[in-house]
């Protein structure tokens, strides 16, 4: 039915906290009659292809990566993937033929992950599939985790014990933009809901600084290694891994540099401008922001968090007030019960952390500090792009 031998091929998952190989993914490959191996992922897409032939190729490929796997060392686990299309043809209460195979293959269920796969097409039959598996010792994991509107219920009825991030979303969000901020929120939520993340698809430097950002426990790709029909030794990749881990460090440090001289020079902003407030707060006193690049805009609230002052923002060479805001209440933002739990004492500054402003879509920092005894806050915005 299918040009080629059928045979499994596996790539490494790296453990962030070591920098060894914790386990491989099997994947299934046709070889061709000049030894050339070619993905069989395009026939498990592929509509035209008879779903019994897929089966029979799928539970082949499986049964060749349990036969392998044996030569694996014992700390490793095996990443097999299920697709539900085959559970949806299950009678009820039949024996799952993937656990069947682990049983012939003598091979331990607390070291195979069953990735679900094709999370749109899933049957209802599905958690009950999945607590079957996990009663059996093994866990689980949702693949291409946020390629789809419908699987935030599918985490929650499955209770995965990972999630891999779609190879695509993940990618694009390594580039920044508003899909960064997308990934970072689905790997906090999977790491309060107690998953482990997967980022699959490293293929750059880049992309590694952002799994190690999203908290990581593991990453893949052709960063380290292709799929391959061999074993990598588990050390394989722990020096070049340590490397590039340093590197990650070093960076965030520099962030954290920047971050501390920023904080300094808004010491001198601070009472600079505390100072013309006292002298009556006129916007043509204002001095010229040369030394601060970086300032988005100045306003004032009361203790409460109600903006009393109009929005001064430097734009071509003149302070322009906004008075559109005048009014609004702010105490719902982060930052501004950050301040009120932390800053009370008006020699404190506290600086928010970075979010992206709604009306101008930029990302922001605000910092912000109580005057006048307390009864006012001086609020400034500022441009993150650049820190």
């Amino acid at each position: 039915m299918f040009d080629g031998q059928p045979c499994a091929v596996f790539q490494p998952f790296i453990d962030t906290a070591t920098g060894q190989i914790a386990g491989v993914e099997a994947l299934a490959r046709l070889r061709d009659e000049h030894g050339l191996l070619h993905s069989a992922g395009p026939l498990f897409a592929d509509p035209k292809t008879p779903p019994a032939a897929l089966r029979r190729l799928d539970r082949r490929v499986r049964e060749l990566a349990l036969a392998r796997f044996s030569e694996a060392p014992a700390d490793w686990f095996l990443s097999l993937n299920i697709s539900p299309r085959w559970i949806s043809r299950l009678r009820p209460e039949q024996a799952l033929p993937s656990l069947k195979q682990l049983q012939r293959a003598g091979f331990a269920p607390e070291r195979v992950v069953f990735e679900i796969t094709e999370l749109g097409g899933a049957s209802h039959r599905l958690p009950g599939v999945v607590a079957r598996y996990r009663e059996a010792g093994a866990r689980i994991a949702i693949d291409d985790f946020g390629a789809g509107y419908s699987q935030l219920d599918r985490v929650l009825a499955l209770r995965p014990d990972i999630l891999k991030l779609d190879m695509r979303l993940f990618q694009d969000a390594a580039r920044g933009g508003p899909s960064e901020e997308v990934v970072r929120a689905l790997a906090q939520m999977a790491e309060k809901s107690g998953c482990w993340i997967i980022a699959e698809g490293v293929e750059t430097e880049a992309e590694l600084d952002f799994a190690l950002a999203c908290g990581a426990r593991y990453v893949q790709g052709y960063l380290f290694a292709k799929p391959e029909p061999a074993f990598f030794h588990t050390n394989a990749f722990v020096k070049r891994f340590a490397q590039l881990r340093d590197r990650y460090v070093q960076h965030k440090l520099a962030e954290r540099a920047r971050l501390m001289a920023l904080r300094i020079q808004l010491g001198t902003l601070m009472s600079a401008l505390k100072a013309w407030i006292e002298a009556g707060g006129a916007p043509a006193s204002l001095p010229a922001p040369d030394a601060y690049p970086w300032l988005l805009r100045v306003f004032q609230c009361d203790r409460h968090g109600t903006q009393i002052t109009p929005n001064l923002e430097w734009r071509e060479g003149a302070w322009h007030a906004d008075s559109r805001y005048l009014g609004h209440n702010w105490s719902w933002r982060p930052y501004f019960y950050q301040l009120l739990a932390e800053g009370w004492d008006e020699r404190r500054l506290i600086l928010s952390s970075t979010y992206r402003d709604a009306t101008s879509n930029q990302y922001c920092l605000t910092a912000g500090q109580f005057t006048d005894n307390g009864r006012r806050l001086l609020l400034v915005d500022i441009d993150a792009r650049g820190l």
